[in-house]
C-alpha cells in the first residue's frame, strides 16, 4: 500500500502541481479496501482518506465524488490488453481470449465478484464495466473480421455471438471457478480451437 501525508489541505491554487504520490495513494487505498471486502455502497471517502493518509479535501480536489474516484481506480486495475502478435488468427484469438478475466494484480480476482451485483443494478457501473472490457472486445472483433477477409472463417459469421462464445468460458472460470477440474493454463487454446471448429470456412 502506498501511503502519503500531505502537509496541507488548502485549496490548490492555479499552477500548483498535483501530487502524483497522493494520487497513487488514494487510488491504491480504494482498491485495497475493495479487495478486503468493502462494497461500492459501503466504501466511504473517509475510509479511503484514512487508508491513504490524506485529508478528505485532498480527495475532493481531485475527484468530484466517490463514483468518479472508483471509476479511475478500476480503470487503473484493468488497463487495455496488449495488441495480439498478429501472426495468425488462431494465435491472436488465443492471446486475447487468454486475457479474459485475467489480471496480474491479485486484487482483481477479489474485487470483480463483488462488483457484479452492483453492475447489474447501477447503469453507471454497467457503463464503466462495458468501457473496461471494450478494448479487448474490439481487438477480438478485428481479428475475427480479418479471419473472414482472409477466407479462414465463415463469411456469414456472427461476430458478436462468436465473441461471446470465446470470452464467456474464461470469464466464468476465472471469476467463479465454475469447473474446478479445468486447467486454466491451456483453457484459452482449447476454447479457441473448439469455437474455430464451428466457425472455420467450409
Amino acid at each position: 500500500m502506498v501511503n502519503v501525508t500531505e502537509t496541507t489541505d488548502a485549496p490548490r491554487t492555479p499552477g500548483r502541481p498535483r501530487s502524483i504520490r497522493a494520487d497513487e495513494a488514494i487510488l491504491e487505498a480504494a482498491l485495497d479496501l475493495l479487495a478486503e471486502g468493502s462494497s461500492l455502497e459501503t466504501l466511504s471517502i473517509e475510509a479511503i482518506a484514512g487508508r491513504a493518509g490524506v485529508g478528505k479535501a485532498t480527495i475532493y480536489r481531485r475527484w468530484s465524488g466517490k463514483d468518479a474516484l472508483l471509476q479511475d481506480a478500476l480503470r487503473r486495475l484493468k488497463p487495455p490488453p496488449p495488441p495480439p502478435p498478429g501472426r495468425s488468427v488462431r494465435e491472436d484469438l488465443i492471446a486475447l481470449v487468454g486475457n479474459t478475466g485475467h489480471n496480474p494484480d491479485p486484487r482483481m480476482r477479489q474485487i470483480m465478484p463483488c462488483l457484479m451485483p452492483t453492475i447489474t443494478r447501477s447503469p453507471d457501473q454497467y457503463r464503466l464495466y462495458q468501457e473496461l472490457v471494450e478494448p479487448r472486445r474490439r481487438m477480438i472483433r478485428e481479428v475475427l473480421r480479418r479471419g473472414i477477409e482472409l477466407g479462414e472463417l465463415r463469411a456469414d459469421l456472427d461476430v458478436e455471438l462468436t465473441l461471446s462464445l470465446l470470452t464467456a468460458p474464461l470469464l466464468t472460470q476465472r471469476l467463479l471457478r465454475a469447473q474446478p477440474d479445468l486447467d486454466e493454463r491451456d483453457l484459452p487454446a482449447r476454447v479457441v480451437d473448439a469455437v474455430i471448429t464451428g466457425i472455420a470456412a467450409r
